[in-house]
């Protein structure tokens, strides 16, 4: 089949690209940057010129239908923040006979935010660390005061006593959330119109470039799959559903929810084909029920290009890049045993481009490892001006789950 990613910057479509070649179909891309991550690889066959999604999500969405008209795609893959202007206008995706995976708008709003998130997770009774909607009379610190729209580097900030609760009173609702000490875990799951059909859970071993997982190890964590199942279920969720868990002493605790799919690779040699089933429920087809087990033999994999970017932007300079180097090269320390989620170079050489370009920047100015960052995080990243747009054209009813094809 010929399926179009709806992005082409983030490593979540640059994993799900390879997969989905691995898988014997036909890859492009959307980008507003011709070299984004997804253009060095050998699995992705063109990348297509779209404007930035970010504060006009509708141009966005007018470019991406056109595209798929002409190009004659077979499926829409939503995977990152645009989900969520697919979501919202599922006539137009009927009308231009665009087969995808989204949830239903409503059920997409009653998470897209922190603060709608956190109220759905209270309303479900799942368990979350303890938070409010307003910071008057707080006392639990150290905290998290979370914008509800934004990305882990930019949205969210770690305040430590009561001095950090500076927050401009005419500014949109935010959620402050006590910390909570204990191993941060990735979960994701693909949902069919509220049954789960795929469920994996990885824990960050190492921690990359903004926040994200530099090594991972899959594991097996029964709770933290019962939250998940519970909120997709009683959202009637279609499509893929992610979450961060902090594994505390009562048990795994649900710290954002991210509505759309999430590095697939972990779970791909754990043998959860999350990008699968998404192709499948997208085409009309129904996996089944997901398999209630455990994993078996832990799966650690790794992403080199974030451990080098890590390394420059959280102190370690010059001398940590190179310690990663070497430590890659060898096998040793994290990556002993470890598996690139990234293609390997071997039999797809444009993929050493990225690594090489992210090597050379921090050991010229390790400093260069945070512009390097979050430059492909602005491709996708929807902003507050963005979903207000979104929510004010939306289509309404609140749309069908399900392929459009």
């Amino acid at each position: 089949m010929r399926v179009l990613l709806t992005d082409g910057s983030g490593l979540t479509s640059r994993q799900a690209a390879g997969l989905l070649s691995a898988s014997g179909h036909e890859v492009e891309v959307l980008s507003p940057d011709p070299l984004c991550l997804a253009r060095f690889t050998r699995h992705v066959k063109r990348v297509r010129r779209v404007p930035s999604y970010g504060d006009d999500p509708l141009r966005w969405l007018s470019a991406a239908l056109e595209i798929y008209r002409e190009g004659a795609f077979d499926v829409m893959l939503p995977t990152q923040e645009q989900v969520a202007v697919l979501a919202a206008f599922p006539q137009k995706l009927h009308d231009a006979r665009v087969n995808t995976a989204v949830p239903s708008f409503a059920a997409l709003s009653a998470v897209q935010d922190k603060v709608s998130a956190w109220r759905t997770l209270s309303g479900l009774a799942i368990p979350q660390p303890l938070a409010n909607e307003v910071t008057d009379g707080w006392t639990r610190f150290p905290a998290y005061i979370k914008q509800p729209i934004g990305t882990a580097s930019d949205g969210v900030r770690r305040i430590e006593g009561p001095a950090g609760l500076r927050i401009d009173s005419e500014a949109d609702p935010v959620l402050i959330q006590a910390a909570v000490e204990g191993p941060l875990v990735m979960c994701q799951s693909v949902f069919d119109s509220g049954t789960l059909v795929a469920f994996h859970a990885n824990s960050r071993v190492a921690e990359g470039a903004n926040g994200g997982a530099s090594h991972k190890r899959g594991i097996d964590l029964p709770g933290a799959r019962e939250s998940l199942e519970r909120l997709g279920r009683g959202l009637g969720w279609n499509g893929a559903l992610s979450a961060d868990v902090i594994v505390g002493p009562d048990g795994p605790l649900v710290i954002d929810v991210n509505p759309r799919l999430v590095e697939p690779v972990n779970a791909a040699r754990s043998g959860v084909d999350l990008v699968g089933a998404l192709v499948m429920i997208a085409t009309g087809g129904h996996p089944g029920p997901a398999p209630v087990r455990g994993l078996g033999p832990d799966v650690a994999t790794h992403q080199l290009v974030l451990a080098v970017l890590g390394a420059a932007t959280q102190g370690a300079g010059r001398r940590g890049v190179v310690s990663q180097l070497w430590q890659a090269l060898r096998h040793k320390g994290l990556f002993a045993g470890s598996h690139e989620e990234l293609t390997p170079i071997r039999g797809d050489p444009l993929t050493a481009v990225p690594l090489v370009r992210a090597i050379v920047a921090t050991l010229v100015r390790p400093s260069s490892g945070t512009e390097l960052a979050s430059g492909s995080v602005a491709n996708y990243a929807l902003s507050p001006a963005g979903w207000d747009q979104i929510r004010r054209s939306a289509e309404r009813p609140s749309g069908r789950r399900g392929p459009t094809g």
